[in-house]
């Protein structure tokens, strides 16, 4: 990663200078005051000339409702901790799908600052819809390792991180070794403390919408994350940064567009990982493949079964050889007319567990609902047969089709549809577009009833088609959480340069709401190439630390080579816009070219399955 300061001046920066005014400049302002004592577990300076003690408190005197919570100093190679606990662990919503994770360790002499920006929402003090403001967490390395630039990182989920907990510390590993890397590292919590798959804050006790939590959840933080970071940054360093980037994935992805769209001045760069735009229609698209299964099956397909079809069109799909699917938008694999995973008899209701022996085969009934997952939301249940429609196109006419389906090769037993995750990110989102916290699975709580996996027997296909429709209608009260604007003019103005990924296998968001972005911006602006460019990435998937197995190339933030990332920073610093990246999986086994939308990759014909020589974008 490079940290030299590059080739470009601040007055080369296509007149950004209202940004690094921003961070220079204090709010002079009153509010929520600043803790009487600051909470300084560690008062020594990491450096000579960086004091992580109470000059930060006072600096922070005066921005409205925003508290100190905690400066600590942390000596390079020291566990990010904040209690003498000698067996601390993370906090298992600080690490994604991580438990009982070592703590990270400084990757260099740092100082870690806690805020929390109000003014909330008030409540009951039980409430899940209470907050006391947003929580920020900072990561100042020591002044002599300052490479004079900003990292914001977004969150997973519906986010409730403990960025605003004293006890707790919210980064992770990734963050600590982007500030051995020299950069100044923000997160926050989005305004509300909680969990990454509970929706419980943004509903009142009364069941009414949180309009207040909804607005900082969706776009408020990420301002406020971006300023406070400034001001800490200036008071620490005694000068503003250079260059402020956001790197952001799923819900984070969906923040940098926010921030493009809504805040352009904010960042200087954008990283955009499967972004969860389409929030509302997204979310319930997830959940139209559980409902499809209550409805026609009257429960959800095994996953050992879901597993076996997942395999079978790998192998239908061309990825035998690499264990992926290069181009899977293309395949039109239909596993009701494939004999070899149809059970004998299916026709006939076979469950089919053990009728191939050790490897399950699905009755017809489930091989049409698998086609249904891949097909997407419609309003009816029907599916067209793949051979006419695989349901891989990115528009939507206006038809049956609501939303999309996954992609041929996706994991399907880690979607919704095997009950991961995603299925309580979708019913809680629901239970918001109806005002039922019933609808939700139990972990939603509120005063009114907690959730009880009521979309099993209250939605059928209308439903869903209903609540698709009502959580568009309130994207006002929402406070525009799908982030689907195209017009995203005022960022390139402003200088600034998104970079957006999406891997073809994701088993959270369908990528076809990402490529149909995508298409909605090109159409309405006209050299859209110049400051926002998208790639595909052929096996790459959602959840966890890797997104994906170890012999898919990936990008790798955690491995040091941050490819994504490093392009990034080379078009915002250099003006080297990004082209033909190179991408290697982890076990080095197999390595592939990465095409800049809408260029494909394509085989030439000769040469080994896994090297990226015998590939071309065209």
């Amino acid at each position: 990663m490079t940290t030299a300061t590059g080739s470009r001046t601040p007055a080369d920066r296509h007149k950004r200078s209202a940004r690094h005014v921003t961070a220079a400049v204090f709010l002079t302002l009153a509010g929520v005051a600043a803790s009487p004592a600051l909470a300084q577990t560690g008062s020594a300076a990491p450096t000579d000339s960086g004091e992580c003690g109470a000059a930060l408190e006072t600096a922070m005197e005066g921005h409205t409702n925003t508290r100190v919570v905690l400066a600590k100093a942390f000596r390079r190679g020291e566990k990010l901790v904040l209690t003498d606990d000698p067996n601390a662990v993370s906090s298992p919503n600080a690490v994604e799908g991580a438990a009982k994770v070592a703590p990270p360790v400084a990757g260099a002499d740092l100082c870690l600052v806690k805020l929390v920006v109000g003014p909330g929402h008030p409540g009951p003090a039980d409430a899940p819809s209470t907050s006391a403001g947003i929580g920020i967490e900072i990561l100042l390395p020591a002044p002599g390792v300052w490479n004079e630039r900003i990292r914001a990182y977004g969150n997973s989920g519906w986010s409730g991180t403990p960025q605003a907990d004293p006890l707790v510390v919210a980064s992770d590993d990734i963050h600590s070794a982007a500030v051995a890397k020299g950069f100044v590292v923000a997160t926050s919590d989005n305004g509300h403390v909680g969990s990454p798959v509970d929706a419980s804050f943004a509903m009142k006790p009364d069941g009414s919408i949180n309009t207040v939590l909804w607005q900082d959840f969706a776009e408020r933080s990420l301002h406020e994350t971006a300023e406070k970071t400034k001001a800490v940054v200036r008071a620490y360093y005694g000068r503003p940064h250079r260059f402020a980037y956001w790197d952001g994935f799923s819900t984070g992805g969906r923040q940098g567009l926010k921030l493009a769209q809504r805040f352009p001045d904010d960042f200087d760069g954008i990283l955009a990982g499967a972004p969860a735009i389409n929030w509302t229609s997204y979310h319930t698209g997830v959940l139209y493949g559980p409902v499809a299964m209550q409805q026609d099956l009257g429960q959800m397909i095994a996953p050992e079964k879901l597993a076996a079809v997942s395999r079978a069109s790998i192998a239908a799909c061309g990825g035998a050889e690499l264990g992926f699917v290069l181009d899977p938008l293309s395949c039109r694999y239909d596993p009701s007319t494939d004999a070899a995973i149809l059970c004998a008899g299916s026709d006939n209701g076979t469950d089919g567990l053990a009728a191939r022996g050790t490897e399950p085969c699905l009755t017809r009934a489930e091989a049409d609902g698998v086609n249904k997952l891949w097909y997407g939301q419609t309003r009816d249940g029907s599916v067209p047969a793949p051979a006419r429609d695989n349901g891989n196109d990115s528009t939507l006419d206006g038809g049956p089709r609501l939303w999309f389906g996954w992609t041929r090769g996706t994991e399907l037993q880690t979607t919704s549809a095997g009950a991961s995750p995603g299925l309580d990110l979708a019913a809680g989102q629901t239970a918001l577009n109806l005002e039922d916290a019933s609808l939700a699975t139990p972990g939603f709580r509120n005063a009114t009833g907690d959730g009880m996996n009521r979309w099993r027997d209250k939605l059928n296909y209308a439903g869903l088609a209903r609540s698709r429709a009502q959580g568009i209608a309130l994207q006002p009260q929402f406070s525009a959480i799908n982030t689907d604007d195209p017009d995203l003019s005022a960022f390139p103005a402003s200088g600034g340069k998104l970079l957006m990924y999406h891997g073809l296998a994701d088993e959270y968001i369908p990528v076809q709401g990402s490529i149909n972005y995508y298409q909605r911006v090109t159409a309405r602006m006209q050299g859209v190439s110049n400051s926002y460019r998208f790639y595909l990435i052929p096996g790459f998937t959602h959840s966890g630390r890797s997104e994906g197995a170890p012999f898919i190339p990936v990008p790798q933030p955690a491995s040091g080579r941050d490819e994504m990332f490093a392009a990034l920073q080379a078009w915002v610093e250099q003006d080297g816009a990004p082209g033909t990246l190179q991408l290697t999986s982890g076990d080095g086994s197999t390595s592939l070219p990465l095409c800049v939308f809408p260029q494909k990759l394509t085989y030439r014909g000769t040469g080994p399955a896994k090297a990226a020589s015998s590939y071309t974008c065209s």
